[in-house]
């Protein structure tokens, strides 16, 4: 049986639908999905918690504390619910590149 994981990324023009793959490597399953909105994200991990039973969900920087919070408690505890995070250099590197692309609305 595969861990699987869901890496759930925002974007201003995403569609969940369109915007995601999976890679399979037999043992370890991870699912992409790029979604517009928290509700999108609840929506997409609540869904695929029911198809695939995932073990865990990895979340891009731009998740707030609420969010994983309503998230975890959206899959009742069932999933683990991490965030990626930067040093504060980092993440002010990758703030600078998204705002030079006109990523934020």
């Amino acid at each position: 049986m595969a861990f699987k994981a869901l890496f759930l990324s925002h974007a201003p023009d995403a569609d969940y639908k369109k915007h995601r793959r999976t890679i399979d490597t037999g043992k370890y399953r991870l699912f992409t999905v790029v979604v517009k909105n928290q509700e999108e994200a609840v929506s997409v991990s609540k869904d695929l918690y029911e198809k695939e039973k995932i073990d865990a969900i990895l979340l891009c920087p731009g998740f707030t504390h609420s969010d994983v919070a309503e998230l975890f408690q959206a899959l009742e505890g069932k999933v683990s619910v991490n965030v990626a995070r930067g040093d504060g250099p980092s993440s002010q590197i990758a703030m600078e590149a998204m705002q030079r692309s006109h990523f934020k609305e």
